[in-house]
């Protein structure tokens, strides 16, 4: 499970780092807004754990942005900000959960692991597609009978949207708004070529096509 972690304050973003990685969880450590938004428009995250009081771009506004352009990435708060319309305004710009310092980093990581039961990720950070398919969020790979295959960034950020959107009808277009910034938006030809290419490395019926609707990830 991919983590991106935004907190400003030294220790506790080291504290913090260094606890999820001893649980094997991959962290990329960030400590401004701006940083952090550019980090992750340009990498696959499972998980954002977000301070709100940070430079550049508050928590708060962060989330609003990213929520805005349709990045559905769970997202937990863990701030100071302790009072209810703070926790009120932190859900209302699409926060999963809410955490008021200080806690206790057992109390992290069972609301961690609470997002993971929710997404289905399994202790390795797998997920199962199929009874012989696994895609691994970690690694960014397939796995099936026939082996392992890896996915390109891409590749990797169109399936995590389908799981995401599982057994729910989705069209080309909510896929393109949905996995590429306004100005980079490519031609239905091309997703759908991306489509095909997972089929394949997939080697199953998870992805079905609606003829005329769009797509429908089974799982």
């Amino acid at each position: 499970m991919k983590i991106l972690l935004l907190e400003d304050d030294t220790i506790l973003n080291e504290i913090i780092e260094e606890h999820l990685l001893e649980l094997h969880y991959d962290v990329v450590s960030i400590m401004n807004g701006s940083e952090a938004e550019e980090v992750i428009y340009d990498e696959n995250f499972d998980l954002l754990l977000f301070d709100v009081n940070v430079p550049n771009i508050n928590g708060f506004d962060l989330l609003r942005n990213l929520r805005k352009n349709n990045i559905n990435i769970p997202t937990i708060f863990i701030t100071s900000r302790d009072t209810s319309d703070d926790v009120k305004t932190g859900f209302n710009a699409g926060a999963d959960d809410y955490i008021k310092k200080p806690f206790e980093l057992s109390e992290l990581v069972l609301r961690i692991e609470n997002i993971k039961r929710l997404r289905q990720i399994d202790s390795f950070g797998q997920i199962q597609i199929s009874n012989d398919v696994f895609y691994d969020y970690n690694r960014k790979v397939i796995i099936n009978t026939n082996g392992e295959f890896n996915l390109s960034k891409t590749e990797a950020k169109l399936l995590e949207y389908f799981i995401k959107s599982k057994n729910k009808t989705i069209s080309i277009e909510e896929i393109s708004i949905n996995n590429w910034v306004y100005d980079e938006m490519p031609e239905a030809t091309t997703i759908r070529t991306y489509i095909k290419n997972l089929r394949k490395k997939l080697d199953s019926d998870a992805i079905s096509t609606l003829k005329g609707i769009g797509y429908r990830f089974n799982l």
